[in-house]
């Protein structure tokens, strides 16, 4: 078993003696570097050591993991492994221990926050492997309920100092805590809880992950964004500390180039793009209006051609988007088709023996095209136009 001693020490160097080695791996007898688990990614860092003859030797530890059958700890080493009954010095980097730090802090208090708002907003899993972190609550808060959890917090943050403390306990003696939420494990817990400067509780959880020391060095804690992802479950994607500080630097940097292009203030941009999407709108209405008009113009301009009681009209399109109205609104016992130059086609029917699901899939299957549709109109793609109008005649004249 390896002892964890990133629950009882903030110190990122430590000292260990291999206890274990498994090809790229290793197992101490201590370790401070914190293996995958519980939502937070694993430390890394680095081993250093004197091998037999006096040479000094170092290895990067790229990843820890615990195996829960033996409680070893095992890290996995990028370069040599040092043999088994050797002394190393360890070094956690410190860089990512903090960054995985202020998220998994942010995550227990931003899960206390929705707990005040409302008791049934209970957690169902947190992941925070990532600068966006995500916390499943059941319950399903709305809006109005997310913002005022993270309004709860950041006052919180902002006006009370919240010291980390991580007592073990006997589990029989967790009633005496009020605990967020049932703990999983039995035997001696770890407690992970901030408390007030007059001694009161904010947030009490068993876990076995590192923590900041005080929760005011988590903020800014920022929701980013919420999603239904299963039955009576909400994701609610968040970031915090100094990723989240740089977020919003950043995403305020860009607003701030858009404002300046056009001419408002930073707080109108979002009116101005409404006003613009809204523009666009409009504008799209009308080209596809006459994109449709042009169309069936080209349409009714075209040529006819005769196939026993078939009228068909053949026309060439210069867009996509008219298609479809090319292929509505026919004249009784005409049969239209219509291509674009980028391959669109389609066949449209008001003749009661042209069936145009089928003549377009027979004309399909001849130009190496797909598509498909109804008896009245059928549309579908095609590398080779003139082939496929070629095979519609030639369907039509077998059938005249």
């Amino acid at each position: 078993m390896t002892r964890a001693l990133y629950h009882t020490s903030q110190d990122l160097l430590f000292t260990a003696q291999v206890t274990h080695t498994r090809e790229h791996e290793v197992a101490l007898d201590a370790t401070a570097l914190y293996p995958e688990a519980g939502g937070q990614a694993a430390d890394t860092g680095s081993l250093r050591w004197t091998d037999g003859s006096g040479e000094a030797r170092q290895a990067s530890v790229t990843h820890s993991r615990k195996e829960k059958a033996t409680g070893l700890i095992w890290h996995t080493l990028n370069g040599d492994v040092p043999p088994i009954g050797t002394p190393v010095t360890g070094e956690v980097d410190a860089e990512r221990r903090w960054r995985h730090s202020q998220r998994h802090s942010a995550e227990h208090l931003l899960a206390q926050a929705f707990v005040r708002v409302n008791p049934a907003f209970t957690v169902d899993a947190v992941n925070m492997t990532g600068p966006e972190c995500t916390l499943d609550l059941r319950g399903d808060p709305a809006d109005v309920h997310v913002r005022a959890a993270e309004a709860l917090l950041r006052e919180t943050l902002g006006r009370t100092d919240l010291t980390l403390e991580t007592p073990v306990v006997p589990d029989h003696d967790l009633h005496q805590y009020p605990l967020r939420r049932d703990a999983t494990v039995s035997g001696d817990v770890r407690l992970v809880i901030f408390r007030d400067g007059q001694g009161e509780p904010f947030d009490v959880s068993a876990c076995g992950g590192t923590h900041v020391p005080r929760a005011g060095m988590s903020a800014p804690v920022v929701v980013l964004r919420t999603e239904r992802v299963r039955g009576g479950v909400t994701r609610v994607t968040f970031m915090a500390g100094e990723e989240a500080a740089a977020h919003l630097s950043g995403v305020y940097a860009d607003t701030r180039k858009l404002a300046v292009g056009f001419s408002v203030p930073v707080e109108q941009v979002p009116q101005r793009v409404q006003a613009l999407t809204d523009s666009h709108a409009a504008l799209q209405a009308q080209l596809d209006a006459l994109h449709a008009a042009h169309a069936r113009t080209l349409r009714d301009a075209a040529p006819t051609e005769t196939y026993g009681t078939v009228t068909l009209r053949p026309v060439t399109l210069p867009d996509p988007a008219g298609l479809l109205p090319a292929l509505t609104d026919l004249k009784p016992g005409e049969v239209v088709i219509a291509v674009t130059e980028g391959g669109r086609c389609g066949i449209a029917s008001a003749h009661p023996d042209v069936n145009a699901g089928g003549v377009l899939r027979a004309a399909l299957t001849a130009s190496g095209g797909k598509g498909g549709g109804r008896p009245d109109l059928a549309q579908g793609s095609t590398p080779d136009t003139a082939a496929f109008t070629r095979a519609v005649r030639e369907t039509l004249l077998a059938t005249a």
